[in-house]
């Protein structure tokens, strides 16, 4: 299958293969691995990974390494994978094993299951061959334990009971609580480490340095962040010398967003975004469009950098978007909203693919059975990541310039990021007698716009009036004017001169054996045919 994408790299992604800052994280789009489930080695049995078994199905760093031609013909720049250190290893937990990689025993030994340190390398290597950029997921809040009394600490990178909080259940809600008592429960306890203690800050630091070094690592995804003492932040990001993005599980925006800034971290995962975007989209849901407007101007006024913030619509730890949504049109709206919003968008493996697992275990499904097809999602995803690569790769600050909400109405948001304008809507599929419209910053000498989606050219009214009506089904809009096409091989325009549209015959290794993508019935144009007359623009 011919993927028409273009990955346009800039100088600074050229140069930069390790250490990356928040400043080049900020081009990034990154896809989210769990490491166990995304691909088998040669010969494996595709058929024997239950998610609800909670057990290992074979996921290892090299068979990630063989696979990332469907990732990057996607037009992903980068990759998140599960944590890498040693993790439990004992009889099975009534939660089953730790094939997700977050029980850690010893941060400063690797996963075998996973592979070996010439395996990782070699996963680092081949990223920053192709200019992309490596994120490792971090535990530093606990490790893992089947009791209380923690009296045998033998297995631990932290061997003393005096570098751990004593027990005690969460008080939800009470910050120190949230920061000393332990996760987990009485089943599965996940032991809290003090982080407060000097020692610990020196091994922690001493540790993240010398993984970042060996590993090239260019970012860290930390977890459970909110539950660590926020001065631990600069002191461990320092050493690690990276972008540091932790995940901070609050729907208030203000809660969750004084975890970013130069006292804390560089960036958070928008746990309030994805809630408000839930909100707005979801079919069945509230279809609050509203709170989804009110949201950004919370982030806008209460986040140091909204451009750092991940955005996001599934993870490990929440259930599926096809789970909570009937219609494929609601995920498609509130994708493209991810990818040209402020922000860095954050795909979790198999959300191309339709996945509709409900919460832990069942989000975390093998990606193999799938056959990595190009789906309409995939292509889609791929359009977006060639707009968004090819806008920062030929402008100087349309990645920083903050997005502009235009308009929004019960039923859809018109919003602006530089000269690019994206109508949405939560109608879903079915055709309505409705319209969208907004005022926008485009001057009616703009001879024509194109809608990136469908390739559909349209005129611009009077005072930069734009107005998009769903007669047909409410489909995502993105409008960009023709001129700032140039060079960018989307909708008929010629690629730049010098440039490669990387992934036009993408090799996908699927379970360790080569095979060339299908070039029959282009996803792309399937995309085109679904969305073509769906949504109309009158002036």
């Amino acid at each position: 299958m011919q993927f028409l994408l273009n990955l346009l790299l800039s100088a600074s992604l050229l140069t930069s293969v390790y250490a990356a800052s928040a400043d080049e994280w900020r081009k990034r789009s990154i896809y989210q691995i769990l490491t166990d489930r995304f691909a088998l080695p040669k010969g494996a049995d595709l058929n024997a990974c239950d998610p609800g078994k909670q057990t290992f199905c074979g996921g290892t760093w090299n068979t990630i390494r063989d696979n990332l031609d469907y990732i990057q013909n996607a037009g992903f720049t980068a990759i998140w994978i599960s944590p890498v250190s040693q993790n439990y290893e004992g009889p099975r937990t009534p939660y089953g094993d730790p094939y997700h990689g977050y029980w850690i025993a010893d941060a400063t030994k690797l996963n075998s299951r996973f592979g070996s340190a010439d395996d990782l390398k070699a996963l680092s290597d081949e990223l920053h061959r192709r200019d992309m950029f490596l994120m490792v997921d971090v535990v530093v809040n606990n490790v893992m334990s089947l009791e209380t009394d923690l009296s045998d600490l033998s297995t631990y990178m932290f061997k003393d009971k005096a570098q751990y909080h004593s027990y005690c259940p969460i008080q939800w809600g009470n910050t120190t609580s949230e920061q000393n008592c332990w996760l987990g429960d009485t089943n599965v306890t996940l032991p809290d480490v003090n982080t407060q203690d000097p020692g610990v800050v020196s091994a922690y630091t001493t540790w993240i340095k010398a993984l970042v070094d060996e590993f090239k690592i260019d970012g860290l995804r930390i977890d459970a962040a909110k539950h660590v003492n926020m001065d631990f932040w600069p002191q461990f990001c320092g050493a690690a010398g990276v972008y540091c993005i932790g995940e901070v599980f609050d729907a208030d925006a203000g809660q969750a967003l004084q975890y970013q800034g130069p006292k804390a971290l560089d960036a958070i995962l928008n746990y309030p975004l994805y809630n408000a975007l839930v909100d707005a989209f979801a079919i069945p849901g509230k279809q609050n469009m509203s709170a989804l407007t009110d949201m950004v101007a919370q982030i806008k006024a209460k986040s140091t950098d909204p451009t750092l913030l991940g955005n996001f619509l599934e993870d490990q730890d929440v259930p599926r978007w096809a789970n909570i949504s009937v219609d494929p049109q609601s995920m498609w709206n509130a994708m493209v909203f991810s990818f040209m919003a402020d922000g860095i968008p954050i795909v979790y493996y198999g959300q191309e693919q339709g996945f509709s697992g409900n919460a832990d275990p069942y989000n975390r499904e093998p990606l193999w059975p799938s056959n990595y097809q190009n789906t309409t999602s995939y292509a889609m995803i791929t359009k977006l990541n060639q707009l968004r690569n090819f806008m920062i790769n030929s402008t100087s600050d349309w990645i920083t310039t903050p997005m502009e909400v235009l308009n929004t109405t019960p039923q859809g948001i018109v919003f602006s990021k530089g000269d690019i304008t994206t109508v949405l809507t939560n109608i879903g599929s079915p055709p309505a007698n409705i319209s969208v419209s907004a005022k926008t910053s485009l001057a009616s000498s703009v001879s024509a716009t194109t809608d990136i989606l469908t390739c559909r050219q349209y005129a611009v009214g009077s005072g930069g009036t734009i107005e998009v009506e769903y007669s047909r089904g409410g489909v995502p809009v993105i409008l960009v004017p023709d001129s700032s096409l140039s060079g960018s091989g989307l909708c008929g325009h010629e690629l730049a001169t010098g440039t490669q549209a990387k992934g036009s015959q993408g090799i996908v290794s699927d379970n360790g054996v080569a095979r060339q993508l299908s070039r029959s019935a282009t996803p792309l144009a399937l995309v085109a045919a679904l969305l073509m007359g769906a949504a109309s623009l009158a002036l």
